[in-house]
């Protein structure tokens, strides 16, 4: 098992890591790499999945539960602001009415 300051220096390693590719995409890639990374979202909402059915007491399933619905908050949230972002593409006279 990963020691606590081991996983604390991986997890902010990453943070800082994403921090720095994300701020170099130039402003007109973003609703590319939001659409593009919407398949990352669907990731974690199996792999919370797996983790709730293997979940061997209340706390476990309670966490995995937890971990599973903002899995899926997520992943529908980031179709959501696709779809919102897209639509600022749009003709003014191709909106739905």
């Amino acid at each position: 098992m990963i020691d606590g300051i081991i996983a604390l220096y991986i997890f902010m390693l990453a943070g800082f890591t994403g921090y720095e590719v994300i701020a170099k995409v130039p402003v007109i890639l973003h609703t590319p790499l939001m659409s593009g990374s919407n398949f990352v979202h669907g990731i974690v909402l199996v792999g919370a999945m797996v983790a709730l059915f293997n979940a061997s007491n209340h706390l476990e399933q309670a966490i995995g539960f937890i971990g599973v619905v903002m899995a899926a908050g997520n992943a529908v949230g980031g179709y959501v602001v696709t779809e919102r972002m897209l639509e600022m593409f749009k003709a003014s006279g191709s909106k739905k009415s």
